[in-house]
């Protein structure tokens, strides 16, 4: 299976964890979302981890690597 893009694989995730939640799966059920979920979740930290490995990247200042916070937004739940 070719791997997704990042916001696609959350929001699976997040509907599998939804559904989860609800209760109304059979334990068969349950067990094959999970595994999905596991692997959506690995899918999700391989591509932050490249995202951060590119901005080091991109921040480099000569031989030095200079790690700068990115700025953050303030986001509403």
């Amino acid at each position: 299976m070719a791997k997704e893009k990042f916001e696609d694989a959350l929001h699976k995730l997040e509907a599998l964890v939804r559904k989860m939640e609800s209760g109304e799966l059979s334990l068969e059920e349950s067990l094959k979302a999970f595994e999905e979920g596991i692997r959506l979740s690995r899918q999700c930290a391989q591509k932050l981890d490249e995202a951060e490995r590119r901005v080091e990247v991109l921040l480099r200042d000569g031989d030095d690597l200079v790690v700068r916070p990115l700025p953050t937004a303030d986001v509403e739940d």
